[in-house]
C-alpha cells in the first residue's frame, strides 16, 4: 500500500502558500490586486481537489497513484504562479522547497506513463453505480446518435430526450420527495444529480448533462425563499418535466454584475389581478424557447443606489417558441396581461441544441403569487439567485468531466489505433504522459465534485461550490485541448467528435459566472472574509 504521508505533507505546505496569498489579500485589497487575487483563487481550488483526493488514495494502490500525480501536478502549478512573486504572495523563496522530492518523483514522466489509460474506480455506492449504468445507457443509445447532428445543425433537442429523461427521474434527483422529486433528505441525494448529469454529459452536452441543469437552479432558489404553495405547486412540475425552465439574469450590459440590473418589475393590475409588468431585455437565456417559464430576476425597487437589494425573482409563465427565434403574445394566453416576449437566437461555436436567445420582454405582466417569497421575498431576488447558482455550479462542474470523459475515451482510443513511424501513438512516452494526466484530472473533479455533492446535501459546500467549478472547468479546456491534438489533424476535422468537445468545453469557464468574476467576486472574496472572522 503507497504510504500517502508525503502527499498529505506537500499539500499542507502548499496550502501555506495560499493561506499567505489570501492573508496579503486581506491586507491589500482584492480589487487593487486582482492578478493575485485570481492566482489565489485557484490555487485554492486546486489544493482543495488535492485535499478531496487524499480520501480517496487511501483506497487502493492505483487511486494513491493518481492522487500522488494530481497533488504533484498541483504543486507544480502552485510554484509557478509564486516564482518571482514571492513578497506578492507573502511567502520566502523557499516555501515550496520542501515539496521538490515530492514533486518530482510524482512528475516523472516513468511514474505517469504507468498511469496512462488507468482511470481507477469511482467508488460509488451500488445504488449510484445503478445510476450511472442506467444513464450511461440512455447516453449511449439516445444522445450519441444524435449529438453531432444537433452540433453541426445547430438543431433542436428531440422530444423524446426529455421525455426521456423526465421518466428516468432525471429532473427530479435533488428535489426532495415530499416535492415530487427523488431527494430523501440523506447526505447522498445530491450525488444522484452529480453522476447522471456526468454521464448525459459524456453524450452530449448541449443535448444531455444541461438539461438538468436549469431545473436544478429554479428549484434551489424556490427552495431558498418560496413560500409553501409556491414549492408545492412548482417543484412537483420541474421535477416530472411538466414544466422547463430557462434562466433570464444576465442583460446585454450586465453580465456577471447582477446588482446592475435593469430589467424592471412594476406593481399594477389587471382584469382585477395583482401582479407586476416586467420590461427590458435579457440576454444569454438558454433554453429560452422551449421553457414553459422563465426565472427572471428584475427591479422592483427602482431606486438602483441600492444595487442588488432591490431585485427580486420571478415565475414566468409563456408559451413554447419554436425554431431559432421566437414571439410570443400574451393575449394568446390564458389569463390577464397583454404584453409580448421576443426571443432573438445568439449563434454560438458549441453549446448547441439548447440555444440561447436574447430576451426583449415587453409589459409582460406576470401575477403577484409568482414572486417568489411573494411580499417576503421583495428585494431578496439576488440571494435566491445565488442559492440557485451554487448548486448550478456544482451541476456546472458534473457536467465538465463528463465531457472531459468522452473526450479522453476518444483519446484513448485513437492512440491505440493510429500508427505514427512505425508504432501506435499511444506508446509514445509523452502520449502516455498526457493520457495519464487527463485521467488523473478527471478522477480528481470527480471526487471533488462527490465531495461537494455531499457538502451541499447537509446545506453546507457554498464556497466549495465554487472552488469545484473554477477548477473542474478551466481543467477541462485543457484535457479536451489535449484530447484534440492526440488526433493530430483528425482532431482539427469534423469527422471525428473530439473537435465538439473542445468547442463545448470552452463554454464551461463562461456561464454559471464567468470564471474571472467567479475567482475575484465570489471565491477570493469569501476566502479573505473568512480569514479576516479567523
Amino acid at each position: 500500500m503507497i504510504d500517502l504521508t508525503a502527499a498529505a505533507s506537500a499539500l499542507e505546505a502548499a496550502n501555506q502558500v495560499v493561506a499567505a496569498g489570501i492573508a496579503r489579500l486581506a491586507e491589500i485589497g482584492l480589487d487593487e490586486n486582482q492578478v493575485l487575487a485570481y492566482d489565489v483563487a485557484h490555487a485554492a481550488a486546486a489544493v482543495q481537489t488535492g485535499q478531496s483526493l487524499l480520501g480517496y488514495g487511501i483506497k487502493g494502490d492505483v487511486e494513491a497513484s493518481i492522487a500522488n500525480a494530481f497533488i504533484a501536478d498541483a504543486i507544480a502549478e502552485l510554484a509557478g504562479k509564486v516564482f518571482g512573486r514571492e513578497s506578492e504572495w507573502g511567502v520566502g523563496y523557499d516555501a515550496l522547497d520542501s515539496t521538490r522530492e515530492y514533486v518530482a518523483t510524482y512528475r516523472n514522466p516513468e511514474f505517469l506513463a504507468g498511469l496512462a489509460g488507468t482511470a481507477g474506480p469511482r467508488h460509488l455506492s451500488d445504488d449510484f453505480e445503478m445510476v450511472q449504468d442506467a444513464f450511461r445507457r440512455f447516453a449511449d443509445e439516445k444522445l450519441k446518435p444524435v449529438a453531432e447532428h444537433i452540433h453541426r445543425h445547430n438543431g433542436d433537442i428531440p422530444e423524446d430526450i426529455i421525455t426521456g429523461l423526465a421518466e428516468m427521474g432525471a429532473f427530479g434527483l435533488s428535489i426532495a420527495e415530499e416535492y415530487g422529486g427523488f431527494a430523501s433528505g440523506t447526505d447522498g441525494d445530491y450525488i444522484g444529480m452529480v453522476v447522471a448529469t456526468e454521464e448525459l454529459s459524456r453524450g452530449s452536452l448541449g443535448a444531455g448533462g444541461s438539461l438538468i441543469t436549469r431545473p436544478e437552479i429554479l428549484a434551489r432558489a424556490l427552495e431558498a425563499g418560496g413560500t409553501e404553495e409556491q414549492k408545492h405547486e412548482w417543484l412537483p412540475k420541474l421535477a416530472s418535466a411538466e414544466v422547463m425552465n430557462a434562466v433570464a439574469v444576465t442583460e446585454p450590459d450586465f453580465g456577471s454584475d447582477v446588482a446592475g440590473v435593469t430589467v424592471s418589475a412594476t406593481a399594477t393590475t389587471e382584469d382585477g389581478v395583482e401582479g407586476y409588468v416586467i420590461n427590458g431585455v435579457k440576454t444569454w437565456c438558454t433554453f429560452g424557447a422551449r421553457a414553459d417559464v422563465l426565472m427572471v430576476l428584475a427591479r422592483t425597487d427602482p431606486d438602483r443606489s441600492i444595487g442588488h437589494r432591490g431585485l427580486s425573482m420571478f415565475i414566468v409563465p409563456k408559451l413554447r417558441g419554436e425554431g431559432h427565434g421566437f414571439v410570443v403574445h400574451q393575449n394568446d394566453m390564458e389569463g390577464p396581461g397583454a404584453g409580448k416576449m421576443e426571443g432573438r437566437p445568439i449563434d454560438t461555436i458549441g453549446y448547441r441544441g439548447m440555444h440561447s436567445y436574447e430576451i426583449a420582454l415587453e409589459d409582460w405582466f406576470v401575477p403577484a403569487t409568482n414572486l417568489i417569497g411573494l411580499d417576503g421575498g421583495k428585494g431578496k431576488g439576488f440571494y435566491y439567485q445565488m442559492a440557485g447558482f451554487e448548486n448550478g455550479r456544482l451541476q456546472t462542474a458534473a457536467r465538465a468531466v463528463g465531457v472531459m470523459q468522452a473526450a479522453y475515451e476518444s483519446a484513448l482510443a485513437y492512440a491505440g489505433d493510429r500508427k505514427v513511424f512505425g508504432k501506435a501513438v499511444g506508446d509514445y512516452q509523452l502520449t502516455q504522459a498526457k493520457l495519464a494526466r487527463m485521467a488523473v484530472i478527471i478522477q480528481a473533479s470527480r471526487q471533488f465534485s462527490y465531495d461537494v455533492a455531499r457538502l451541499m446535501a447537509k446545506g453546507e459546500g457554498q464556497l466549495e461550490a465554487s472552488l469545484v467549478k473554477a477548477y473542474v472547468c478551466k481543467a477541462a479546456e485543457w484535457v479536451t485541448r489535449e484530447a484534440m491534438q492526440i488526433h493530430g489533424g483528425m482532431g482539427y476535422a469534423e469527422e471525428y467528435d473530439v473537435s465538439r468537445y473542445f468547442v463545448d468545453a470552452r463554454v464551461l469557464s463562461i456561464f454559471e459566472g464567468a470564471d474571472e468574476t467567479l475567482c475575484l467576486k465570489v471565491i477570493a472574496r469569501r476566502l479573505v472574509e473568512n480569514h479576516q472572522k479567523g
